[in-house]
């Protein structure tokens, strides 16, 4: 049997941004709740350590996850594991979320927060080496390979800007590719080209990443057209196949960007009133826990004007 509850807001996601999300909606007496279908703390959960996040010169991501869920809770947030499957947009302007429990969540706004997931190269190692020289994120974890050799495995904009990114820290960065030419925009391929510490792997697919009790060593790969096997030994391997922003689960039709990714005005709300993004599925220029908590921040405090200024429309009409 179906249940439902009637809300403020309903926040869906528990990562950084959802958890920040939450602690200012308690901090603005608003009856929400987080819906989260794992532990709360996102990608956190998937990063050994965080180093760019202000107040921590070091600490683990789990251990910051943790944190963050102690604080939004000592606000009174109501974190509950929810697999959601829907957003929907009712007839008078309010939503409707559903989960996988049957249970079913009602407001009149929703800040989405469900981030995304980076595409898997799916080859042996790699979960394996995740956060131990395996990562999805140049800006997040370059700085632990200084004066180390680095893989790049990718062809579009993400791969070929982030190798050159990567230069800064790394000995040598190889960028590994699976055919004879880039899909990344001209602009990017021939500042990687002129780069002298990026080494061009064509037409090489990684086969297996292995390594040992500190972390990865090297990489399995294969010629695309040979078949020949060969070793790279790097110590960073850094995965930019694409990602896919979780905006499926708005079950109407929202503006975004080419890549799928939410796009908001300067207070976070989508094209559909009510409807706020914040974190990794929010178009922007970077993805990081910082803009994340800031997306999350802008968008709980718009929520509260959004929420009196419909509250006194409504009393209009209705009068």
């Amino acid at each position: 049997m179906t249940s439902s509850e009637n809300l403020d807001l309903i926040i869906v996601g528990g990562g950084p941004a959802g958890l920040c999300a939450a602690l200012y909606a308690g901090r603005g007496m608003l009856k929400s709740v987080v819906l989260e279908r794992g532990v709360p703390g996102g990608e956190l959960l998937n990063t050994e350590k965080v180093e760019d996040y202000p107040g921590f010169t070091s600490i683990l991501g789990p251990d910051l996850a943790a944190k963050m869920a102690e604080h939004a809770q000592a606000f009174g947030a109501d974190i509950r594991m929810e697999n959601v499957e829907g957003i929907h947009l009712l007839p008078d302007g309010t939503f409707r979320v559903s989960t996988s429990s049957e249970t079913e969540y009602r407001a009149p706004a929703v800040i989405l927060t469900a981030g995304g997931t980076p595409t898997k190269l799916g080859v042996p190692g790699e979960l394996e080496y995740a956060g131990r020289g395996v990562s999805y994120c140049a800006v997040c974890d370059g700085a632990f390979f200084k004066n180390e050799r680095i893989a790049v495995i990718g062809g579009g904009d993400a791969a070929v800007e982030e190798a050159d990114y990567l230069t800064r820290y790394g000995s040598r960065v190889f960028l590994i590719h699976r055919r004879d030419e880039f899909r990344a925009s001209k602009v990017l391929q021939e500042r990687a080209f002129l780069n002298p510490k990026i080494e061009v792997i064509w037409n090489t697919r990684v086969r297996e990443m292995i390594g040992d009790a500190k972390g990865l060593q090297r990489l399995e790969l294969e010629d695309t057209i040979t078949g020949a096997p060969s070793s790279l030994e790097v110590t960073g391997a850094f995965v930019f196949i694409g990602f896919k922003p979780n905006t499926w689960l708005v079950r109407e039709h929202v503006l975004h960007d080419a890549g799928g990714y939410l796009i908001t005005d300067d207070r976070m709300m989508t094209s559909i009133p009510g409807l706020f993004a914040a974190g990794d599925l929010r178009a922007q220029l970077t993805r990081q826990v910082t803009t994340a908590v800031g997306d999350a921040t802008t968008a709980a405090i718009a929520v509260e004007k959004y929420l009196t200024d419909r509250k006194t429309r409504v009393a209009v009409e209705a009068a």
